[in-house]
């Protein structure tokens, strides 16, 4: 017994992101931990969690805008990300595997919502 929304591979995806930005985030300055740590949590745990909340609406068009929220999220991620980058936080080369992570993800979420009509 399953959501729907667990077989949904950009739900899947969501929740390794928020893992990951979760651990990623444990590595900042203690002084970052009521700012750039949190808000990376908070808006990666936010892709996911739009994910599955707008699965369960009963129109396409309401889920289309819950989905709009996952990807306003993953913006939000790719910013602390260069916030984090520019503080000296993360290596490029992690910079750069978690970008195309949250490029990849995006492109896959716009992808899923156009096919909603």
């Amino acid at each position: 017994m399953s959501f729907k929304f667990e077989n949904l591979i950009i739900w899947q995806k969501s929740m390794d992101l928020g893992e990951n930005m979760n651990v990623l985030s444990k590595s900042f300055p203690k002084e970052e931990v009521y700012n750039l740590s949190s808000q990376l949590r908070r808006a990666s745990d936010s892709v996911a969690l739009n994910i599955s909340e707008g699965s369960i609406l009963q129109s396409n068009a309401e889920y289309r805008k819950f989905l709009g929220y996952s990807i306003r999220s993953l913006a939000e991620v790719v910013t602390c990300l260069h916030k984090a980058i520019r503080r000296e936080y993360l290596s490029k080369v992690d910079f750069e595997k978690y970008y195309k992570d949250c490029y990849n993800l995006m492109n896959m979420t716009i992808a899923f919502r156009n096919r909603l009509k």
